[in-house]
């Protein structure tokens, strides 16, 4: 008897359609929530109660539309890296492997702290990446 094996794609028919535009998004994201809780400011300990939990309110809130965006982020980059790039991108761009590594640990960082400059680096890793990827569509 021959087993059937259950296999996962990017979507149920290969579509064949690919885009850099929601990792971008993702990464846009992460950097403008990073403003949004540096912008907050906290209220003194000792301030009325539902601005205590009006400020922890926006600060949870920001804080998981980060991480969630951070994580998006590193799921489209992996789909372009492993659905869409082909070893003939490798070849005509040989730092692509290193590049989608980054990202995807700038990604994870992203997830793990409050840093502008880490959120900035991973739009950057993105723009770049998504540049390749326009490059290839030519």
């Amino acid at each position: 008897m021959k087993l059937i094996e259950t296999v996962y794609a990017h979507c149920d028919i290969p579509c064949g359609i690919y885009s850099d535009h929601p990792s971008q998004i993702a990464a846009d994201t992460v950097v403008k929530m990073n403003e949004k809780i540096a912008e907050l400011g906290e209220p003194p300990h000792h301030s009325e109660k539902e601005k205590f939990l009006a400020y922890h309110n926006s600060l949870t809130r920001m804080i998981l539309v980060k991480e969630q965006h951070a994580e998006l982020c590193k799921r489209e980059i992996l789909i372009l890296w492993t659905d869409y790039f082909k070893p003939a991108h490798l070849e005509k761009y040989p730092d692509l492997h290193e590049q989608i590594w980054k990202a995807c640990k700038l990604a994870s960082k992203n997830k793990q702290e409050i840093n502008m400059q880490t959120a900035k680096e991973l739009q950057e890793a993105v723009h770049e990446i998504g540049h390749i990827f326009s490059e290839t569509k030519k």
